[in-house]
C-alpha cells in the first residue's frame, strides 16, 4: 500500500510546504534520493539524542557507570538497534538500542526510572525545537531547509510513538517496572517484535491500526513547534 493512501487515513491534511508525508514512510514507488538521505540522517540524530538523553538523566540521578560502553560516546551508529531501525524504515518510527539502567542505584527507583526513560522522548522534542529554529532561519534567508524539516518530523514522531506501552519504547520500559518478574521478562523479549509487527500491520491495513490515533498528535506538535 502506498504512503499517500496510508497517510490519507490519518485524516489530517499536510501543510502545502511539506515535500513528503509526516510521519515519513518509505515508498518504493515515490522514493526520492534527497528524502531518503534526509530520513537516514534524521534517524541517526533521533536515536543519538534519545539514548544519550536517557543516559544523561540516569547518570545525574545516580546510575553512574564509569567506562560504560552504551552511554556518553555520542556516536549515533553505536545506538542503532536492528529491529528499531527496521521499524523506522517500515513504519516511520523506531527506537535506539535499549539503554541499561540500574534502578537499584536510584534513591527512589520507580520515580527516577520514569524520569530517566522519559528523558529520551523529551530529548527528541528538544532536538525538534532546535531544528525548527534552523528551519525558520533558513527560510528567512530564502534557503530550503528540507533536511531540518525531516529532522523535526522524525524526532516528533519518535517522541509521540514512545507512548506505546511496549518495550523498548519509554512507556513500555516504565510498564515492565509494574509487572511481575516473569511477565516483565516476557514482555521485554517480545516487545520489539510486537512493535515491528504493529508497524507492518499499520502499513498494510486500510486506515491503519495505530497511526489514526497517534499521527494527529504528531501533526499538532509539529505545527506547534514550527509556529504554523
Amino acid at each position: 500500500m502506498g504512503s499517500a493512501s496510508h497517510f490519507s487515513a490519518a485524516s489530517i491534511s499536510m501543510p502545502a510546504y511539506k515535500p513528503w508525508p509526516l510521519p515519513y514512510y518509505l515508498d518504493p514507488q515515490t522514493l526520492a534520493v534527497d528524502a531518503f538521505i534526509s530520513f537516514i540522517l534524521a534517524i541517526l540524530f533521533a536515536v543519538l539524542v534519545n539514548a544519550e538523553g536517557q543516559a544523561l538523566v540516569a547518570t545525574l540521578l545516580g546510575d553512574r557507570r564509569p567506562g560504560a560502553k552504551d552511554r556518553h560516546h555520542y556516536i549515533a551508529f553505536l545506538h542503532l538497534d536492528v529491529l528499531g531501525t527496521l521499524c523506522f524504515l517500515v513504519g516511520g518510527f523506531g527506537w535506539a538500542k535499549p539503554l541499561d539502567i540500574d534502578a537499584s542505584k536510584f534513591p527512589r527507583p520507580f520515580l527516577y526510572t520514569v524520569l530517566a526513560r522519559s528523558a529520551g522522548p523529551v530529548a527528541n522534542l528538544l532536538l525538534a525545537n532546535i531544528a525548527a529554529s534552523i528551519v525558520a532561519l533558513m527560510r528567512w534567508f530564502g534557503a530550503t531547509p528540507l533536511v531540518f524539516e525531516m529532522v523535526m518530523g522524525v524526532n516528533v514522531t519518535m517522541a509521540v510513538y514512545n507512548i506505546l506501552p511496549l518495550p523498548p519504547l519509554a512507556a513500555g520500559e516504565i510498564l515492565i517496572r509494574l509487572l511481575p518478574p516473569q511477565a516483565a521478562w516476557l514482555l521485554r523479549r517480545l516487545g520489539p517484535f510486537a512493535l515491528l509487527g504493529l508497524a507492518l500491520l499499520d502499513r498494510l491495513t486500510p486506515g491503519g491500526v495505530i497511526s489514526p490515533y497517534l499521527n494527529p498528535w504528531v501533526h499538532m506538535i509539529y505545527r506547534y513547534i514550527l509556529g504554523s
